[in-house]
């Protein structure tokens, strides 16, 4: 299935960058000669395959983040190129043949600057979600949970972010926070550099702040980064249950790139499950096996909501709740785009979140 999906972006970059060619030679047409427009998707498909080339022989994760920009960039001349087509067959009516090839060669360049102004936006800016849900148990006081996934601290996303964080869980005066996986971006690196932990450790609330490992934490630097983590005051759940208050019990379950964890089952078997379960879970892939279970509240993250459309339709096709919040069975579920993002920052169709819910029992 990998070797397919690779295969298959493969040939669609090779399309979009045709495709980026093809509009770099329209673009500069009036001031550039036959020749020179060659040398435009020469360049175009030059650049293109040597990312992959930097990709396949892992020359470093910088290699990824341009492979990731470029790869965005030819997505957004793709949109600029259907917009551009569809307003000259709006305006070619009305409209000198001149003053029109003028105006659609402005606004080409205009609409890819403002996608990634919008994209850009959208992901250093985020948005709080509220929901509220009533569980099939008893709760002696109503709950607020904070919860925020996906933060992937690094070089790009860091104390500014984490600080702006903690004012929003101050802020809507959160019980409880969970923070479901993808703590870090692959690595400390930048966290230790930068001196972030004044900013983490900003995290605060009665019931405490808990954590649990995602698929960006288990590269191989999983110790430093659950060390740094806890470090931060920050109850790092991998694989374990937890009973919080005498009143709540909270589950971390690691992503599933860890092959030795547990079924969610057995990290809830002799616990007291009459309690409220809260389980941090990174994918949202087992939810329809979590519903069978008595677990109340389920968050998760990972699938970014797609981060840059219009990859949030192939995760819909790819889960049972790609984003939002579903009730199944006796379970709420909830799948957040998350607070931080992946690779480049930038969002088109997604938005940087944070989701309060405020639970009630019956």
């Amino acid at each position: 299935m990998r070797s397919v999906m690779f295969v298959l972006v493969l040939l669609l970059m090779q399309l979009f960058t045709f495709g980026l060619g093809r509009s770099l030679q329209w673009l500069l047409a009036p001031w550039i000669g036959i020749k020179r427009r060659r040398w435009l998707m020469i360049i175009a498909f030059v650049i293109t395959n040597s990312l992959i080339a930097g990709l396949v022989l892992q020359l470093g994760h910088a290699v990824f983040r341009w492979t990731a920009l470029w790869m965005v960039l030819l997505l957004f001349v793709m949109y600029a190129a259907l917009a551009t087509f569809l307003l000259y067959l709006l305006l070619r009516r009305f409209m000198p043949q001149k003053q029109m090839s003028h105006g659609l060669r402005l606004f080409a360049p205009l609409f890819v600057a403002g996608l990634f102004a919008l994209a850009w936006h959208n992901a250093y800016t985020p948005v709080v979600r509220h929901a509220e849900i009533t569980i099939n148990k008893k709760l002696d006081k109503p709950l607020r949970i904070g919860m925020a996934s996906d933060m992937h601290i690094g070089s790009l996303f860091g104390a500014k972010q984490l600080d702006e964080l903690a004012a929003i869980m101050n802020r809507e005066k959160v019980d409880i926070i969970l923070l479901p996986g993808d703590l870090m971006d692959d690595n400390v690196d930048a966290y230790r550099a930068e001196n972030m932990q004044p900013s983490l450790e900003k995290l605060r609330a009665p019931l405490g702040v808990y954590a649990t490992m995602g698929n960006h934490d288990l590269f191989g630097h999983e110790r430093e980064i659950r060390e740094e983590v806890s470090k931060a005051d920050i109850r790092v759940l991998a694989n374990e249950s937890l009973v919080v208050d005498k009143r709540l019990l909270v589950v971390g379950r690691n992503d599933d790139r860890d092959k030795n964890r547990p079924s969610t089952a057995q990290l809830l078997a002799n616990q007291n499950t009459d309690l409220p379960v809260l389980l941090m879970d990174h994918r949202p892939t087992e939810v329809e096996i979590h519903s069978q279970l008595p677990v109340d509240v389920q968050v998760s993250g990972h699938v970014h909501n797609g981060q840059v459309a219009p990859a949030n339709l192939i995760v819909r096709f790819l889960n049972r709740i790609h984003y939002g919040y579903e009730a199944i069975g006796n379970g709420h579920f909830f799948v957040t785009s998350g607070y931080g993002f992946w690779g480049v920052p930038l969002r088109l169709g997604s938005q940087s979140e944070v989701w309060i819910i405020d639970v009630k029992g019956k």
